[in-house]
This record gives C-alpha cells, structure tokens and sequence, in this order.
C-alpha cells in the first residue's frame, strides 16, 4: 500500500515543477532584462534561479511545514539531513546555458528521508517533459511509463559526462580515454539532471560526474532508482550536504562502465 503522505508530496512536487518552470521560463525569455552574477570559474546565479528556489521553498513551506529544505541559492533550514524529510532543490539545473539562451536546463526537486530518496521530479519547461518518479512505484515522463536503454555494449550508445571545474580535470580526462579506447562516445549537455533523466528513458546508456552537488543529481537518481538502471550511493558519507561522484548505467552496461569510471554501482532489484 502506497504512503498517502508520501503521494500527496509526489502530486505536490509535480505541481510546483511545473509551476516554477513557467516562471523560469518568462526569464529564459527575457535575456537582456536578466541580471546574473558569477559565483565561480564556469559558476553562474542569475536573478532568475533565486527568485524560482522561493518561489518552491515557499510552496513546499505552505503544503509541508514541517519538511526541511535544501536549496542550491538558499542552502539548508534547520533540521535538514538525511534522516529528515528534506526537499533537495535545484531550481534551474544548467544555469550557463540558461543565461547563454541554451534551451538544455530544467527544475529539480527531491525528497530525501531517512537516507533514501523517496521522490523526484525533474521537469523541463523548454521540451514540456516532466519526469517523476516516487519510490516503490516506478518512474514516468509525461505519464508514460520510462526504463533504461537495452544497449549491451558501449559502442550501442552514448554517455553522458558532467564536469566542474571544482575538481582537477585528470581523472575525467583519463575515464573519456578509456572509454573511447572501448568503442563508447560521450556527450554533455550542461544539465546533470537532465542527462540523468536521460539515462532512466534509455536515452543514454550512462552517466558520470566525478564530482556533483545532491541539488544537480538526487531528483533524477530517483527516476534511476525505479527502473532497470543501476546508480552508485550516492548519499554515502556525507552526499547529501558536501555531493559525491555520480554513475547511472543501463543493465547492460553496467559492469563495462563501472570498469571505466572507476565507480562501483548498486545493482536495483
């Protein structure tokens, strides 16, 4: 039986994505009325993704009071962690696309709860797809339901790699060259959320970050999570406030990419 506080936060998350991406939409729009700063080398904020992180932050206060929150622009509330129902927010996932008028950015929510992630939406306002998926339930795009790619081999597909300039560039570097010298291709889009979600339709056949924050990847691991693609924990240590490496693969490619980025995966039943 399925946990009526749990699916009213799923229908809930749906409906503020969808919100929030309309109001970032109007932004996206708007270009020349954006102001937008630089937080780092290839780190940028615009007005945009603050005024959609509240625009989120105060829906999900007014429907769940008591639910922690954990903004990329605002950062954490009191009580927010693992074990508390947290909501995982990123309200423009691929802001420098975003502000270069790229149309590959999208808005992420999660919820988080006793180490385990129990919904996520990702919706990108720029296609009309919305992505969702609650834990135990499976995972759908537009309603229909979604599974990862059938590819068995690294040459039937492409991947998705993700890179900050947080971290050193070498070991990214190093798994590209293993995996061209595998007969694999990659591909990035500015979006980790996005190319995640990717990987759970079976768009992709994986996805890697060395390195990425909970807001950028845990609404799309959710979507991973229900279906035949396996991911790494992602949450271990501390995940959830400080990120992690990230690897998403279809079954049948799993152990090929774990050989190649260096990542061990958690097989999903």
């Amino acid at each position: 039986m399925s946990d009526p506080s749990l699916s009213s936060r799923y229908h809930a998350a749906q409906c503020i994505a969808r919100d929030a991406g309309q109001l970032a939409l109007r932004y996206f729009r708007d270009p020349q009325g954006l102001r937008v700063q630089r937080k780092g080398l290839q780190d940028t904020v615009s007005q945009a993704d603050r005024e959609v992180e509240a625009l989120i932050r105060e829906r999900l206060h007014r429907s769940f009071p008591r639910d922690a929150f954990l903004g990329e622009e605002s950062g954490a509330s009191e009580g927010a962690g693992d074990d508390e129902r947290t909501w995982v927010v990123d309200p423009i996932d691929g802001t420098d696309c975003f502000v270069n008028t790229i149309p590959v950015w999208c808005v992420s929510l999660a919820l988080v709860h006793r180490r385990r992630i129990e919904l996520g939406v990702v919706y990108d306002p720029n296609t009309g797809e919305l992505f969702a998926a609650q834990r135990g339930a499976g995972a759908t795009l537009n309603g229909v339901a979604i599974g990862a790619s059938g590819a068995t081999a690294l040459s039937e597909g492409l991947v998705g790699v993700g890179f900050s300039h947080r971290i050193q560039p070498g070991p990214t570097l190093a798994a590209l060259g293993r995996l061209l010298s595998e007969g694999g291709m990659y591909q990035r889009n500015g979006s980790g959320a996005l190319m995640l979600a990717y990987v759970a339709c079976g768009r992709y056949i994986g996805y890697y970050e060395q390195h990425i924050n909970a807001w950028d990847a845990l609404g799309a691991l959710a979507l991973v999570q229900e279906t035949s693609a396996s991911s790494n924990d992602f949450l271990a240590g501390d995940g959830l406030h400080s990120g992690n490496p990230v690897l998403a693969a279809a079954p049948g490619v799993a152990s090929a990419l774990e050989q190649v980025f260096g990542t061990p995966l958690e097989r999903n039943a």
